[in-house]
């Protein structure tokens, strides 16, 4: 796994900061991940402090997306310079589906058949949705609600029907 530093200046398009990533680097990760298209997963360091993050093209430039917990731990702003390291990571990314919705879905095959035959990206918006929830009432609230959506009896995610 090749790592490549630089700095770069933190920028902002909308509300979402970001970096643009030299041309080099770019090129350098393109090789590892054997593509240039897409999103690609990479694992990053911002003054030193590591994370994963995902990089994307967007209006015809890769960028470098920086989250609000990733600024205040490296203590950098939009506008900021800051040091940067990154490599491709070639890790598969699974978020597991929470039990409570396996459950769930067993128990209402007419759920579990709407679910299955949802596209993939929508099928993982729900499952991220639900395991990323952190308390049991919401975990219980939810399953019901995306169970509901799927039946086409209440609106999820954002969504009127599935």
């Amino acid at each position: 796994m090749v790592t490549n530093k630089f700095p770069a200046e933190i920028q902002i398009i909308g509300v979402n900061p970001f970096v643009f990533l030299p041309d080099s680097v770019l090129d350098s990760i393109f090789k590892e991940a054997n593509k240039d298209k897409g999103k690609i997963p990479v694992k990053i360091k911002i003054e030193g402090h590591e994370f994963i993050q995902t990089l994307i093209k967007y209006r015809g430039h890769w960028r470098l997306y920086l989250n609000t917990p990733m600024r205040k731990i490296a203590k950098k702003e939009v506008g900021d310079i800051a040091t940067f390291e990154i490599a491709f990571d070639p890790e598969e990314r699974v978020v597991p589906m929470h039990s409570k919705l396996i459950l769930a879905l067993n128990e209402n095959p007419d759920a579990q058949r709407i679910f299955d035959s949802l596209r993939p990206s929508l099928q993982l918006e729900i499952v991220r949705y639900i395991s990323f929830l952190k308390t049991e009432e919401s975990i219980d609230k939810n399953v019901l609600r995306a169970v509901n959506f799927l039946l086409g009896k209440e609106r999820f995610i954002g969504r009127d029907k599935p």
